[in-house]
């Protein structure tokens, strides 16, 4: 028997093949909660008897003093601060006679200690309480450490001098200073806590400086000058704007993570400054145009179809007996143009039972190891829960291919138009709805680049009978339609007052509200809907847009294809904003414009319910939308070029590095690459007199 006793012992000096997994409460094998720790030993190291009785003294000893469960070696005297072990992954199976373990936690708090008194009566059943984690809010945060007004320490290299650093976050912080004293003077009670301190100021100008200089180091003192000459022209409305958007956008990011989706939280909305005069951005446009010639396969159209095409597309369409696959629930349903003779019934297949939003991967809830499963963002359904959570009255389906298209209305080609002014862009959205032949131009409206103001804005009466004005998305309704009264050339569009200050001013007037995430009619720029004209056909839409352009008048808009395409234009100047800002995947994924307006501009566009109705988009806002993403391009190209020693003349020409007013159109590249060449900053644009920088 004390043979067989030895030879267990000696299990004991193997690990347990099985590890953590072990559930046997009696195992021979090695284990390391079978481990006594050194403190605990005496000086034999016998586990007799006295065992229990020597273990209690780790529960005598202060809540500082570690237990190691995973090593006997002794703690080395040099060690002062307490070390937590690994918990253990499965519960350690108790004796009856002796007390559990516990798992000192990495902070001692007084709900782990057990005291001495308890851990002497180990018949007596203990009951430990659970340590909760408690989460982390801005109360229990760190304070931040002070700071004095010297540029950090980068883990890169420098992009500049630590004279020039100093002397530009010291600029930073002169303005800093001044917009905030201007905002105490002015601030009332409850904007106070938009006034920054001494030290928040300081933290400020050296987050902003290293922002700069390690994003973009290679331009670095360009950015810089530019951000300073920003902060000098602000006004003291600006920086409490961008103080609020700041403030909402700290205070958003500390509510924990749910599954629904959140609206986007906005940072302080960027300001466009040029520094060029509007017939000088007009120019620069030449830099950004999107050529179009080899994009047929992605939906734009630069040569109308032939009449060869366009009848064997008629001639399809008859023997197609007008069946078609519907565009939201893919249901295969026949069109009635003119109406059935039977019923009158303009389709058939009955009501279409569809999902209206996107589908999307909602984010994570923290500690939760699940897999997302996607969801629609109208409803807030999986993915095959249900075949839809809106029932349409009818199915509906619209056409891409050109030939289709031109079988209902041709095209054509923007003519020749002295009357044009040649130092305006124009920017250009539609909004569009379902018929009997397809996806249809319901709505058009143009504006004047880049001063915003309106041009034209009319419904349009479509070619077939209406089978859903698509009221969510394009924000035409039917009783628009009803109070519409006919076009006019003598008579304009009833604006209210507010309606003609965004139309002046562009997004300017409502960047406060849109970006502090006002989800009311301010952030679309109006208070009260306006009476809208109407005309008869795309075809007199079009012809009024003609009016306001010619061949070499820029159009600008987001994927133009679908505007060009229903109105039936084949434009040769185009700047789109979807090319402008392409997709990291490339063709045929793109950016939408919403999304585009929150993370270049921090503005919200497109707020689809106000008060909980639905006001769908609004095609005046997306054309101004997309010709204030155009100026921000025309801003950073201005300055690429001029760090490469562009500058321009008074007549408006730009001049490349070294090179006269007739070779610009040669250096620019073409189709927005801009100026080739080396990448260098020019002495001229660098030079700095008396400590002020260089106007933009």
């Amino acid at each position: 028997m004390d043979a067989m006793e030895a030879v267990l012992r000696n299990f004991k000096l193997i690990p347990c093949p099985t590890g953590d997994s072990c559930t046997k409460a009696n195992c021979p094998w090695q284990h390391p909660r079978d481990q006594i720790p050194a403190s605990a030993r005496d000086d034999g190291g016998s586990r007799d008897e006295d065992g229990p009785r020597k273990r209690r003294k780790v529960f005598s000893e202060p809540a500082s003093t570690p237990v190691q469960l995973s090593s006997t070696k002794p703690e080395p005297a040099s060690s002062k601060r307490p070390v937590s072990p690994p918990p253990l992954k499965r519960k350690a199976p108790q004796h009856p006679s002796q007390p559990a373990l516990v798992s000192t936690p990495t902070k001692p708090s007084p709900i782990s200690t057990v005291s001495s008194s308890t851990a002497t009566k180990p018949e007596q059943n203990v009951t430990l309480p659970q340590v909760t984690r408690q989460p982390t809010t801005p109360q229990n945060v760190m304070p931040r450490k002070p700071e004095t007004l010297n540029p950090r320490h980068l883990k890169t290299a420098a992009p500049a001098a630590h004279d020039f650093r100093y002397k530009a976050l010291k600029l930073l912080h002169d303005q800093f200073q001044r917009l905030n004293e201007e905002l105490k003077k002015d601030a009332k009670q409850d904007e106070q806590k938009f006034v920054l301190s001494a030290q928040e100021l300081i933290w400020l100008a050296l987050d902003e400086e290293q922002r700069m200089a390690t994003e973009k180091p290679s331009i670095y003192q360009n950015v810089i000058k530019h951000r300073i000459m920003t902060y000098k022209r602000m006004t003291p409305g600006q920086w409490k704007d961008e103080r609020v958007a700041e403030f909402r956008k700290k205070a958003a990011q500390a509510t924990p993570g749910s599954r629904t989706p959140k609206k986007p939280v906005l940072g302080p909305p960027k300001v466009i400054q040029t520094g060029l005069t509007p017939q000088q951005e007009v120019k620069m446009l030449d830099y950004l145009r999107t050529p179009i010639e080899s994009l047929s396969k992605w939906g734009y159209v630069p040569v109308a179809p032939s009449e060869e095409e366009i009848t064997k597309a008629r001639e399809g369409q008859e023997a197609s007996l007008g069946w078609e696959v519907c565009d939201r629930c893919t249901t295969r349903f026949q069109v009635f143009p003119g109406r059935r003779e039977e019923d009158g019934a303009l389709t058939s297949g009955g009501k279409c039972v569809h999902h209206p939003g996107r589908l999307y991967y909602p984010e994570r809830v923290l500690g939760d190891t699940d897999k997302p499963t996607r969801r629609y963002r109208c409803c807030q359904q999986v993915v095959g829960e249900s075949p839809g959570c809106v029932s349409g009255s009818t199915h509906v389906f619209k056409t891409t291919s050109p030939a289709r298209l031109a079988a209902v209305i041709p095209f054509a080609e923007t003519p020749p138009n002295s009357l044009v002014p040649k130092d305006r862009a124009v920017c250009f959205d539609c909004e569009m709805g379902y018929t009997v032949r397809g996806l249809e131009l319901i709505r058009l409206t143009a504006t004047s680049w880049p001063d915003g103001k309106e041009l034209l804005d009319v419904l349009v009466k479509p070619v077939g009978e209406i089978l859903d004005l698509n009221s969510r998305f394009s924000g035409v309704w039917p009783e628009d339609i009803v109070n519409a009264e006919p076009w006019s050339p003598d008579k304009p569009n009833t604006t209210t007052q507010d309606e003609t200050e965004t139309q002046e001013d562009g997004y300017r007037a409502t960047t406060a509200a849109a970006a502090a995430g006002d989800e009311t009619d301010a952030a679309h720029g109006r208070k009260k809907k306006k009476k809208m004209q109407i005309v008869p056909s795309p075809v007199v839409a079009r012809d009024l847009l003609f009016q306001l352009i010619a061949p070499e008048t820029p159009l600008i808009g987001h994927g133009l294809e679908n505007d060009l395409n229903a109105v039936r234009v084949i434009h040769p100047t185009l700047v789109d904003t979807i090319l402008l800002y392409p997709h990291r995947r490339g063709l045929p994924m793109r950016y939408g414009l919403k999304m585009l307006m929150e993370t270049q501009l921090n503005r919200a566009i497109q707020v689809e319910e106000v008060d909980g109705k639905a006001t769908g988009h609004d095609s005046a806002e997306d054309a101004r939308a997309a010709g204030e993403l155009v100026r921000l391009k025309v801003m950073e190209k201005w300055r690429d070029m001029r760090a490469q020693g562009w500058r321009v003349l008074e007549e408006g020409e730009f001049v490349p590095p070294g090179g006269t007013a007739q070779t610009q159109a040669q250096s620019s590249g073409g189709g927005g690459k801009g100026p080739k060449g080396e990448r260098r900053l020019s002495e001229a644009f660098l030079e700095e007199e008396d400590g002020e920088l260089p106007s933009t």
